[in-house]
């Protein structure tokens, strides 16, 4: 039996919830340890400070990766009365004004956790392993400094450790993360995750994104996933997904042998949808049931998945309850596009085309449409944004364009360069021969036309061909940013003692210190644009 823990986000003025926790956790573990001949462990998601002061009257200072934290989180994890297991999550090396560098947040989270390495690796039954990867990256991160970045150190380790217990011998492993990988199929929050590019594993690497679930494809031998990091607990059916499913309920997924399995949160502050939640993993004969425990109703568990194998290389989950979540929770639920299979046709939403598409109607928030770009990339829309959809998995990958600069428009994808065409070979013996080289992808251009004042927007990709904009930056940055304008105001009040001061930042081609970013669109040029200006 295995206890999993969400994000913590430990903060020590609210100590409640957590002892309360951690007594319903002590009793079923201990009932465990009878039943599963002692094989009872215990492992936390990360996120295990809260990213704030905690002592606001006497300091600035973010209590989340900080020795102190750290301290506390182990005192705590050290008090359930089995060994515990830890992975970093994105905040878990946010102690910046304590440490320099990544390398010494990292040294201690290990040393005070007694963690020999980030990664780990425990046997929990006869050919059974616990795996965790834990998050690196923060100060050095080149975007957002809340993705969940995976080392190559790391990276190779797993791959190795897959590739050394395959499943054709019988090994089972299960894998814990902070954030899950691209592929997963489990319900994640378009509002932050998504257009802040954060959802997933090594997020914005596009290989390196993508590897963990190619892994998953091959191996077999990885049987459950478990992640927290959305914060949402587990009532929504989406909070676990099957490696198949039945065919009349839609295409085959292509997850391997693998179920992945989001989990909630303990504290009532850090929930997003009021759930305090954990999951429990019982093993059993025929494979194992994944459970939740309800915090709010005095650790109660539930059976939510039986888990069934089929031989080594495959395995059948049955859902143990509908969906219980409540109507307003579709809130947080992100359409995902469906390109079908075999025995199904791709849902509604594809819009398919031959040279060229240009759309009959201005975008609105009800508009749920998705495309081919001939490159092989993804765009869709959904709630007024344009988004980019991974092209393997489909599953979402950041904003394009925001409503702000799409709501009221049209999108027109029209060809752009010169046709490849076949070439024509002249080679001795392969002369006239067509289409003896592969064709290149065509170019295109992603439009928006505005009928109203006739500006039309070229819709740029990325360098490396992408299109979702990497543009929220490193937290580093933007928390000095902000002490910069904290200081200036100060100075402006002690200097302008007869009028209120105003303070205001540049910063190049960015409009604010925020973390997240909803809009795209510029003022003025692709926004507002007046008098029929063009863009």
């Amino acid at each position: 039996a295995v206890g999993v823990l969400g994000d913590l986000h430990i903060d020590p003025r609210y100590m409640e919830d957590y002892e309360t926790g951690r007594d319903q956790w002590i009793k079923i573990l201990d009932e465990h340890k009878g039943t599963h001949s002692g094989n009872v462990a215990l492992v936390s998601l990360g996120d295990l400070g809260e990213s704030k002061s905690v002592r606001p009257e006497e300091t600035n200072e973010l209590f989340a990766g900080t020795t102190e934290c750290h301290e506390i989180a182990a005192e705590f994890l050290n008090s359930f009365g089995v060994p515990y297991e830890v992975v970093g999550g994105n905040h878990d090396l946010e102690g910046i004004d304590e440490f320099d560098t990544d390398a010494a947040n990292l040294e201690m989270f290990l040393r005070v956790h007694g963690k020999p390495t980030p990664q780990f690796c425990r046997q929990i039954a006869d050919k059974t392993l616990l795996v965790g990867l834990t998050s690196t990256v923060f100060r050095d991160a080149k975007y957002t400094s809340h993705e969940v970045t995976i080392d190559a150190e790391q990276l190779k380790w797993f791959e190795e450790t897959v590739k050394a217990h395959p499943a054709e011998d019988g090994w089972k492993l299960f894998v814990f993360t902070h954030a899950p990988p691209n592929g997963s199929g489990l319900r994640v929050l378009q509002e932050n995750h998504v257009v802040n590019g954060c959802c997933w594993l090594n997020h914005s690497n596009e290989n390196e994104c993508r590897k963990f679930i190619e892994l998953v494809r091959e191996h077999r031998c990885i049987k459950a996933w478990f992640s927290g990091h959305f914060h949402l607990g587990q009532d929504y059916q989406d909070s676990i997904t099957f490696p198949t499913i039945d065919p009349k309920d839609g295409p085959y997924p292509n997850r391997g042998s693998c179920v992945f399995a989001q989990t909630s949160v303990m504290r009532k502050g850090t929930s997003r949808d009021t759930r305090q939640q954990s999951r429990l993993i019982r093993g059993n004969k025929d494979g194992f049931e994944i459970c939740t425990v309800d915090h709010k109703d005095g650790g109660s568990v539930r059976v939510d998945a039986t888990i069934s194998y089929r031989g080594d290389n495959n395995e059948v989950g049955v859902y143990a309850h509908d969906d219980v979540a409540y109507k307003h929770d579709n809130f947080f639920k992100v359409y995902a596009p469906c390109a079908g299979d075999d025995l199904h046709e791709p849902d509604d939403g594809l819009v398919q085309y031959e040279d060229e598409m240009i759309m009959d109607k201005p975008i609105t928030k009800e508009t749920v449409a998705w495309w081919y770009m001939d490159c092989g990339r993804v765009l869709g829309m959904l709630n007024g944004m344009l988004i980019e959809y991974d092209k393997s998995t489909l599953a979402p990958l950041g904003l394009v364009v925001g409503a702000d600069e799409l709501l009221g428009k049209r999108i027109a994808v029209i060809e752009s360069g010169e046709d490849a065409g076949c070439a024509v070979s002249f080679e001795e013996g392969m002369e006239g021969a067509d289409c003896s080289e592969a064709v290149e992808a065509k170019e295109q251009a992603v439009l928006l036309i505005d009928d109203e004042n006739g500006a039309v927007t070229v819709v740029q990709p990325n360098e490396d061909g992408s299109y979702w904009r990497k543009i929220v930056r490193n937290k580093m940055i933007r928390m000095k940013e902000v002490r910069r304008e904290r200081a200036a105001k100060a100075l402006a009040s002690a200097l302008m003692t007869d009028k209120e001061a105003q303070v205001v930042s540049s910063w190049g081609p960015y409009v604010g210190t925020s973390g997240t970013a909803k809009k795209t669109g510029v003022p003025g040029v692709t926004t507002n644009i007046a008098n029929g200006a063009s863009a």
